[in-house]
């Protein structure tokens, strides 16, 4: 890794955020089991540092079955406290059932839309909005799209995606790209349809 280019400075705290910010942050995702993923961990870093949470991230994995929602849907009593008792993860109870709840949402979306990806990506039109903040100051926490979104998430029955939250889902799969002008990642992101 190349630690002498020009980054967005929110990353630059160690090699576990520059990597995220390298290879996923802002680059977008249309994969369902990928989007699920995101709004799993999104939902738990409410309140949290993002840092906090990519630092755990592969134990949510392990402990959450590989993100897989239809397995997520099954869970009961016992695994919740399976959950709550791996200090691996975030032992949020709330959260945690939110999670159950939302991959149960979440294929009803799929079942409506034909995948969850449809879905989200249709709020902003099918293609990444991009940005051209100078400064950190100038990446808003929440937009209107994330108002809209999260909404109607919650409408359908979704919990803990607020619309800061979803903001940063939006950030995190490329819906938006919020990397500064002078950040090397901003040219890779002027080449999209």
């Amino acid at each position: 890794m190349n630690n002498n280019l020009i980054r967005c400075g929110w990353c630059e705290k160690d090699d576990l955020y520059r990597i995220y910010h390298d290879y996923e942050w802002g680059k977008p995702v249309y994969d369902d089991k990928i989007i699920f993923e995101f709004l799993v961990l999104e939902s738990f870093q409410a309140g949290l540092s993002w840092h906090t949470i990519l630092k755990k991230r592969e134990n949510f994995r392990k402990a959450l079955d590989g993100f897989d929602f239809h397995k997520i849907t099954k869970y009961d009593d016992k695994k919740v406290e399976e959950l709550m008792n791996n200090s691996g993860i975030i032992r949020n109870r709330m959260k945690i059932l939110a999670t159950i709840n939302n991959a149960q949402k979440f294929i009803e979306v799929q079942n409506e839309f034909g995948s969850f990806s449809k879905y989200i990506w249709s709020f902003v039109g099918g293609k990444p909005i991009i940005n051209h903040p100078k400064t950190l100051e100038e990446v808003p926490a929440t937009t209107e799209v994330s108002d809209n979104l999260s909404k109607d998430l919650k409408k359908k029955g979704f919990k803990f995606l607020g619309s800061t939250v979803m903001y940063t889902h939006m950030q995190a799969t490329g819906m938006v790209c919020d990397h500064l002008v002078d950040c090397y990642q901003k040219n890779s992101m002027n080449n999209f349809p």
